[in-house]
């Protein structure tokens, strides 16, 4: 099913006698795999409203990210939470939508710095399990409506509702940016000289380590001669801990980090790809533990992705250790043995259920993704 309008998608999920798979443009088959009539948001395609001077965009949810951020690029604006790319990680083909970036909360390198896509939204149109329509939010930066429904369906993977409207606050692109690379070989030291830069007051936007390599980025971005000097100062806060070289070109800066961004280090390796979300502070110390055959770390630490063999449970040797791991690619296979997600503790399994039954009483979206 592929409905084109708001009022289809609602009759489309009230008619449904069974479990259906939600989809967008099929770019981020992530979560336990999912049984049932795929429902596609694709058709549901286009700017509704974009007022620059108000830096707000209102799309449908079926609109490719690249529509968005060509419009955008027009008025010299930006989606600051730079969404990740999966299809080079995953191999997929599709186009990537707004819609299937909110549901995932799909959060980029700038996390660090200006918060992740639920930070981003402002509204949102979805039709619950029931095929009610339900609005929240709203078109303007200063809005406050009950329940704040559009950080919870942010990351809901579909299984709360099916987004049929996002609104977004989208942010000035700036005039250039630079990237500080120091050498370090020892991966707590690079967490140090990342927790440092992040640290300082130059306003860093990006901040990765690639053992692989032994190379710690860190982004300033903003006004010609303010990254010029914040990039000088950033030098010699790096140079202790390694040989400091700088891209101020902007657009291989930029390169640098969409790559960062797409994990396109582990694209072409054979083996799983989790994702492990943990204190700074311990990254490193947790990942040295692992059996891996490669790791990157982002988000200053917070933020790693770890490569595995195939079939490797990483997540049983977490053990203690604060923080959560998910499968993110894998054979059909391992993810209908592993959970995806990492399991939540009783309190939160009790509300996300109480959650799910409220919304989906059917419990026919995306029936089972998130385990």
């Amino acid at each position: 099913m592929t409905p084109k309008t708001e009022t289809e998608l609602a009759a489309a999920i009230a008619a449904a006698t069974g479990p259906l798979h939600i989809t967008g443009g099929g770019t981020r088959p992530i979560g336990n795999p999912v049984r049932g009539t795929t429902l596609s948001t694709a058709k549901l395609n286009g700017i509704i409203l974009y007022e620059p001077g108000a830096l707000t965009m209102v799309v449908q949810a079926g609109t490719p990210v690249a529509d968005i951020e060509k419009a955008l690029a027009k008025e010299n604006q930006r989606l600051a939470f730079e969404p990740m790319d999966h299809r080079p990680l995953l191999g997929t083909k599709g186009t990537p939508t707004i819609g299937g970036i909110v549901a995932a909360n799909v959060s980029g390198p700038r996390r660090v710095a200006v918060g992740a896509c639920r930070d981003h939204m402002l509204g949102v149109r979805f039709v619950d399990g029931r095929g009610t329509i339900i609005k929240n939010g709203g078109r303007v930066m200063k809005n406050v409506t009950g329940y704040d429904l559009v950080k919870l369906l942010s990351g809901s993977y579909g299984t709360l509702g099916v987004l049929s409207e996002v609104s977004l606050k989208v942010l000035p692109r700036p005039d250039c940016s630079a990237t500080i690379t120091t050498a370090i070989d020892d991966d707590s030291r690079a967490v140090a000289a990342m927790s440092a830069a992040l640290g300082s007051p130059f306003e860093v936007t990006g901040a990765s380590h690639d053992p692989a390599t032994g190379q710690t980025h860190l982004r300033i971005e903003g006004f010609a001669g303010s990254v010029a000097y914040r990039s000088d100062k950033m030098s010699a806060l790096m140079a202790p801990f390694g040989i400091v070289r700088v891209t101020d070109n902007t657009q291989d800066s930029e390169a640098i980090w969409v790559a960062i961004r797409d994990v396109t280090a582990f694209a072409d390796q054979q083996g799983d790809v989790w994702r492990l979300s943990l204190k700074p502070s311990d990254a490193h110390g947790v990942v040295a533990g692992l059996s891996k055959m490669g790791a990157l770390y982002d988000w200053g630490g917070g933020l790693v992705w770890v490569l595995t063999t195939a079939g490797h449970n990483l997540r049983a040797e977490l053990g203690d250790a604060s923080g959560h791991a998910t499968l993110i690619r894998a054979s059909a296979e391992t993810r209908a043995a592993l959970p995806a997600f990492h399991p939540e503790n009783a309190t939160v399994t009790a509300l996300s259920a109480g959650l799910r039954a409220k919304f989906d009483p059917r419990a026919i979206l995306n029936s089972g993704v998130m385990g």
